[in-house]
C-alpha cells in the first residue's frame, strides 16, 4: 500500500488549498483515512479523519481549531482522499500527512495508522 499526499503550498492567511491523498494498493473507500500535521517543533496531532459505515456510507470527523473550515472528503473512483482547507490561517502551518487505517484503534491517534504517506508542506503568511 502507498498512500502519495500532495497539494501543499505558500498561501496567505485567509486564502485556500486542497490537499490530496492518492492511495494505490487496496480500496481507500474500505479503511478509514486520516489528515495528521505537524508543525516546526511540535507533535504530529490529529486534523480530521474519513471512515467507512456500513456498506455505502461514511462518517468525517475533525479536530476542533479546524472545524467549520476544513472539509474532509474522497472520490471513490479516484481512489482518493481530501483535505479542503479555507480561511487558513498562520497557525495552518505544517507538514500535512495522510495516513490509513483498519477497524482497530481510534480515527484521532496516529499509532492507530498503518500506512502513511510523505508530507506535504503548507505555508500560510499572514
Amino acid at each position: 500500500v502507498q498512500l502519495q499526499a500532495s497539494g501543499g503550498g505558500l498561501v496567505q492567511e485567509g486564502g485556500s488549498l486542497r490537499l490530496s491523498c492518492s492511495a494505490s494498493g487496496r480500496t481507500s473507500s474500505r479503511y478509514t483515512t486520516g489528515w495528521f500535521r505537524q508543525a516546526p517543533g511540535k507533535e504530529r496531532v490529529f486534523v480530521a479523519a474519513i471512515t467507512r459505515i456500513g456498506w455505502s456510507g461514511y462518517s468525517t470527523y475533525y479536530e476542533d481549531s479546524v472545524k467549520g473550515r476544513f472539509t474532509i472528503s474522497r472520490d471513490n473512483a479516484k481512489n482518493t482522499v481530501y483535505l479542503q482547507m479555507d480561511s487558513l490561517k498562520p497557525e495552518d502551518t505544517a507538514d500535512y500527512y495522510c495516513a490509513q487505517k483498519g477497524d482497530s484503534g481510534t480515527y484521532y491517534d496516529g499509532n492507530s495508522y498503518d500506512y502513511w504517506g510523505q508530507g506535504t508542506q503548507v505555508t500560510v503568511s499572514s
